[in-house]
């Protein structure tokens, strides 16, 4: 009988692989032999299941998103408006000690990403849906008198996406302050100011 492989498995095991190189040495260690050592496969054999190294690298950023989206969308489960938003700024934060491994590889991504326009029209197709989010729990808190702001929705949007990368780049180079209380003074103080008084 022929063996069986599990094709998924494998690719799953490189975007594994990659995954612990970026993590301990960015984008510089994660060359197709060292991406091919590290998931025990011929270096030749990638190629099998991702055309070359920017599919490889994409397939684990997107990794990481589709686990991010999967957080936010099961705390945020039910609710809308502010009370949702609230939650998708503090989900997607990186608070816990974790999220500097995730934070990582968003920073190898971006730098691969300045440098390949595939890579770059999909983090802009990420970053269309990610703010098409927020204009919705946005446009709900104002539908249900939540919020009394003069700003638009697109510029406050902005605001909450450049405290986001912002603190994902600082984490992933370990800037001490970069903290859980740090990141919720300033969510808190967002809020603050465009919650309607009770």
């Amino acid at each position: 009988m022929p063996k069986i492989i599990d094709h998924d498995q494998r690719r799953e095991d490189i975007l594994d692989a990659t995954w612990e190189l970026l993590v301990r040495g960015g984008i510089e260690a994660a060359t197709m032999r060292e991406i091919a050592a590290q998931a025990g496969f011929a270096n030749g054999a990638l190629k099998h299941y991702f055309p070359g190294k920017d599919d490889i690298i994409k397939g684990a950023y997107e990794r990481s998103l589709h686990r991010l989206g999967d957080h936010v969308a099961a705390a945020t489960e039910g609710m809308r408006g502010l009370a949702a938003l609230e939650v998708a700024l503090r989900a997607t934060l990186p608070t816990a000690a974790a999220d500097q491994t995730a934070s990582r590889i968003l920073l190898s991504f971006w730098e691969r990403a300045a440098f390949s326009p595939e890579l770059r029209d999909g983090y802009g197709d990420h970053l269309a849906s990610w703010r098409a989010g927020l204009v919705q729990y946005l446009e709900e808190a104002r539908e249900d008198g939540d919020i009394d702001s003069p700003v638009s929705n697109e510029q406050l949007v902005d605001e909450a996406v450049t405290l986001n990368i912002g603190a994902t780049l600082l984490q992933a180079l370990g800037t001490d302050y970069v903290n859980g209380d740090y990141l919720a003074s300033h969510v808190d103080a967002f809020l603050d100011r465009i919650r309607v008084a009770r």
